[in-house]
């Protein structure tokens, strides 16, 4: 039996910026699990900020069928949305529909009144400004993207691609996604918690090189306990120094890291091999199926059993 392909909906505009449009098609285009249209309420063809015309097939229509409905950036002077599209998002949302505003999306997403009463997030250059217009919106300035589970909103640029492969991850598995990543060259997962912005990304010092040496032997090692104490003395640092280090570095704590680097382990496994999910657990370093479980309660939404039916190798049209 066929799996179902995702119907996705990408909302253009006279004025758009081409790299922010190429975001969702790089991601979602290769995979056979989705059909994905680019739409316009603007007639063809439409200018772009690089200095060429792009030409769209489909009007806003292609949003009344799609599953997923994505606004992957607005105009940089944030003005208002016109009525057809606020009204075509709404209608989407109200059938059930997920809603993504990538970056200056979530102007438009705002503006139609679906991220009041949620956490939502933008480019920080921008933030304040989508604060200040949107009271009823929290406005989350620091990090990647934000999953309010309906609605998904992302900060600027790469951060696009990070949730769009957040997505990828969650609709077809662990493997789609980093198969789509090693095609882009870009990192397999980033988590949305992650800061918008890192002071030092790269090593540049002979003690960020063994920092990154100890991230690679702790990725090699996750079913073993790990303290901050131990990896500081590995790296020569200080725990003072680690913690600020790993912060400067990854932009995140090293327990949110260490959680998620288990979780995609665990995904993997789970997509591979036919190992019980008490084996998974303990590979992963979850110590026991009761807190792999939790874990994937409280992160994925869903089960490690359910998560195998869904994304076993081979039972998923990505």
């Amino acid at each position: 039996m066929a799996k179902k392909r995702h119907k996705i909906a990408v909302v253009a505009f006279d004025g758009i910026t081409p790299f922010h449009l190429s975001v969702p098609s790089l991601v979602f285009r290769g995979a056979a699990a989705f059909d994905l249209k680019v739409c316009s309420a603007d007639p063809p063809p439409l200018r772009t900020t690089a200095g060429f015309d792009i030409a769209t097939a489909h009007t806003l229509k292609a949003l009344a069928s799609a599953d997923i409905v994505i606004v992957p950036t607005w105009h940089d002077d944030c003005r208002p949305a016109s009525s057809a599209l606020l009204a075509a998002l709404r209608r989407a949302h109200r059938r059930g529909a997920r809603i993504v505003g990538l970056c200056l999306g979530a102007f438009p997403l705002a503006q139609a009144g679906l991220l009041d009463g949620r956490n939502a997030t933008t480019h920080w250059a921008f933030a304040d400004r989508l604060s200040e217009r949107h009271p009823g919106v929290t406005v989350n300035r620091d990090v990647l993207y934000v999953d309010e589970g309906e609605i998904l909103t992302s900060a600027g640029v790469a951060a696009g691609l990070d949730c769009c492969l957040y997505l990828l991850r969650q609709l077809c598995g662990a493997d789609a996604a980093n198969r789509v990543a090693r095609q882009l060259v870009v990192a397999p997962h980033r988590q949305g918690g992650q800061a918008q912005f890192i002071e030092r990304p790269l090593p540049v010092s002979r003690s960020d090189s063994r920092f990154s040496d100890v991230l690679d032997w702790v990725g090699r090692h996750l079913r073993e306990a790990h303290s901050i104490d131990a990896l500081a003395a590995r790296a020569a640092m200080s725990r003072r120094h680690f913690t600020r280090h790993f912060r400067l570095a990854t932009g995140t704590s090293f327990k949110q890291w260490l959680l998620n680097q288990r979780l995609v382990h665990a995904q993997r496994m789970l997509e591979r091999s036919d190992a019980s999910i008490e084996i998974v657990a303990q590979e992963a370093g979850f110590g026991s199926a009761l807190s792999l479980r939790q874990h994937f309660r409280a992160t994925l939404r869903t089960s490690p059993s359910a998560y195998r039916r869904q994304f076993r190798a081979g039972g998923t049209a990505a």
